[in-house]
């Protein structure tokens, strides 16, 4: 079989900046965490990475309390240039969590860049995220020392991660208004498990020509189907399971996975990772999914996805079985009726916008 090679997209519509079609997430590098990779097997999955034509890599000030930052670094000293490197904030990188060294405030920014541009060995950032909304910090104050940062060449690009799309929606218009620099992309989780984000944050992001990096896409390890042979892995490390066999659907989506992956010869885990490039190879943004490994074995697997195509009927089948409902208001605005309402009586002969209108 051919070795799995990427291709290139665009960082969303606001950028030039060339990604690689899958990122790697940083989060198991390391082990502060009493889990994760020794330094070893961290190199050979980013050297596994970087020989499948990976460039894009997603890490965090408090991944393995900094020491996923400190590998990352060393491994990319070598050659930085060659790579788009992403850090977050918010929660810190320490062990014994205090005030005034977590949240979204400019004071955690400014201390968390510098200390993550440390641990990084490099003088910028090319993609800095707000990790998760605190709840407090209003967002013309995360857009003000974000632009700060900007202007200062120690973050390049800026984004968030998390935030609920009208906060999101918010900030980039303040932005755009006051002059100060864009947000170019945001960061959900999605997966065939998780597809809430068709509602508003997807959208969003075709709208906005923001970027969207997909973290889980294997759903917490729920769709390579090995919790169902017994295998306990992050449930038993880490004392969750993002997803599991708790309701109906979650159990007809991964039974759907297991059975198109029989058909196709193909790992459960290809199999979700393939429908998610046919659904980036669609959208009118640029759709990246994180792939977050924590053995080369893993990573191998994953890369697999490359060398896999699922026919449309596939496709299409598994889009059926995960969809979520849309709820309020968007079942009632795109019901028959409203449509109708609003172009007078001849919703079936006007042509919608090829983007979504913001």
């Amino acid at each position: 079989m051919t070795a799995p090679q990427m291709r290139y997209k665009l960082f969303g519509r606001q950028t030039g900046l060339r990604v690689s079609e899958f990122a790697f997430g940083a989060g198991n590098f390391g082990t502060g965490w009493g889990h994760g990779a020794d330094a070893a097997e961290s190199r050979r999955m980013f050297d596994g990475f970087t020989a499948a034509g990976g460039n894009f890599i997603d890490a965090a000030d408090s991944y393995q309390f900094g020491e996923a930052e400190t590998l990352l670094g060393d491994f990319i000293s070598a050659a930085r240039d060659d790579f788009v490197i992403t850090s977050k904030y918010t929660m810190s990188a320490g062990r014994d969590l205090g005030v005034s060294r977590t949240g979204n405030s400019r004071k955690n920014m400014v201390h968390s860049v510098e200390q993550s541009l440390k641990r990084l060995k490099t003088d910028r950032i090319d993609l800095y995220w707000v990790h998760v909304p605190d709840q407090m910090t209003p967002v013309e104050e995360i857009m003000r020392g974000l632009d700060d940062l900007v202007r200062s060449g120690k973050v390049l690009y800026i984004g968030l991660s998390d935030f609920p799309a009208w906060r999101v929606a918010r900030g980039a218009t303040i932005a755009e208004l006051r002059g100060w620099a864009p947000l170019v992309g945001l960061q959900l989780e999605y997966s065939l498990v998780e597809r809430t984000g068709d509602r508003e944050l997807l959208p969003m992001a075709e709208a906005f020509g923001f970027g969207a990096a997909l973290w889980s896409p294997l759903g917490g390890g729920f769709l390579t189907g090995k919790y169902r042979q017994g295998e306990e892995g992050r449930q038993q490390k880490l004392g969750i399971l993002i997803h599991g066999d708790t309701d109906a659907q979650k159990t007809a989506v991964l039974d759907a996975v297991l059975a198109i992956a029989k058909e196709i010869g193909a790992t459960p885990s290809q199999v979700a990772i393939a429908w998610l490039r046919a659904k980036a190879a669609v959208a009118r943004t640029s759709l990246i999914p994180i792939l977050g490994p924590r053995t080369k074995a893993q990573l191998d697997d994953a890369l697999g996805a490359l060398n896999v195509t699922l026919s449309p009927e596939q496709v299409q089948r598994l889009n059926e079985v995960s969809a979520a409902s849309p709820g309020f208001p968007h079942n009632f605005i795109n019901s028959e009726r409203s449509r109708n309402r609003v172009t007078g009586g001849k919703a079936d002969l006007v042509d919608p916008p090829y983007l979504p209108v913001a």
